[in-house]
């Protein structure tokens, strides 16, 4: 039986404690010691605003397909826990197994948009996980961050191990793969990073040298290790029909603000073509 992160008196002196119990139905629970990659999944935002989002769900359905792959999720904690957790040493924990965030093999991140920024590095210290990728050794998880706002990287970068430049349904098993066998040979942290800069797609920041203009924009983006690529190439999920649809999405203890109208039209309504870019007309990009 799981053991809850927040005992009763912190539970019933915070707002909302359903936000931090986890169990909700649908919830994936696993048995830690059977799985190879544990992957926690944060959106950097209170619990409501997360669970509204769909991509989070359709990666959560897709990463726990896997057997061999446990995937959990980690919300910002409101500020009255922000304040308790800092003040009792609390570290911040996943929904499912309420284990620390540091524990785990991935923290990935979504980036939705620049507001969530600071909460990206209340997610990190609250974890207990260093801020800057430089200094993360293997007894931390690695850091990758996803979603819209990596398609401008540079404000971030220094905090992320990685970034994943595109839609999560296409190369995510082939990184999960590629850890698996890096893990299984023991090797450093930065071969690793240097398997993961290879995969179309994922973009290791610290292999760039980025120089800017006095504007601050940027001047040269250059290598600096033979395994980087010269061009990142967004991955994209050319036939919808093909990409994974959450069968049993999460269901929340609480009022849930947007979930009736989160998502993607075209992942919502795969049969009305149209909205894919089907017969000849644009892809429905405004939702």
């Amino acid at each position: 039986m799981r053991k809850l992160a927040l005992d009763d008196d912190i539970l019933l002196n915070i707002e909302k404690p359903a936000r931090y119990i986890g169990h909700e139905v649908n919830s994936v629970m696993k048995d830690k010691k059977a799985v190879d990659i544990r992957f926690a999944m944060c959106f950097p935002e209170v619990y409501e605003v997360g669970m509204s989002h769909l991509g989070i769900q359709i990666l959560y359905d897709m990463f726990n397909r896997r057997e061999d792959t446990w995937c959990e999720r980690v919300y910002s904690p409101w500020i009255d826990l922000d304040k308790i957790m800092r003040e009792k040493h609390i570290p911040l924990f996943a929904l499912e197994s309420q284990d620390p965030v540091k524990n785990f093999d991935f923290l990935g991140i979504t980036l939705q948009f620049e507001m969530c920024y600071t909460n990206v590095l209340q997610v990190l210290d609250l974890s207990g996980i260093p801020l800057h990728s430089e200094d993360r050794t293997l007894e931390d998880p690695f850091v990758i961050g996803g979603g819209p706002c990596v398609y401008n990287t540079e404000p971030l970068a220094e905090f992320f191990d990685m970034f994943y430049i595109g839609e999560g349904e296409v190369v995510y098993d082939e990184l999960l793969e590629a850890y698996k066998k890096w893990k299984r040979a023991g090797k450093s942290r930065k071969e690793f990073l240097e398997m993961a800069a290879e995969i179309e797609g994922i973009y290791v920041p610290s292999f760039y040298d980025v120089t800017y203009k006095e504007d601050g924009t940027i001047e040269s983006f250059l290598p600096n290790n033979p395994h980087a690529k010269g061009k990142i190439k967004r991955v994209v999920a050319a036939d919808m029909s093909q990409t994974t649809y959450p069968l049993k999405p999460c269901s929340v203890y609480q009022s849930n603000p947007g979930q009736s109208g989160s998502g993607d039209s075209a992942r919502l309504y795969p049969w009305m073509s149209f909205l894919s870019g089907g017969n000849g007309l644009p892809s429905d990009t405004s939702a």
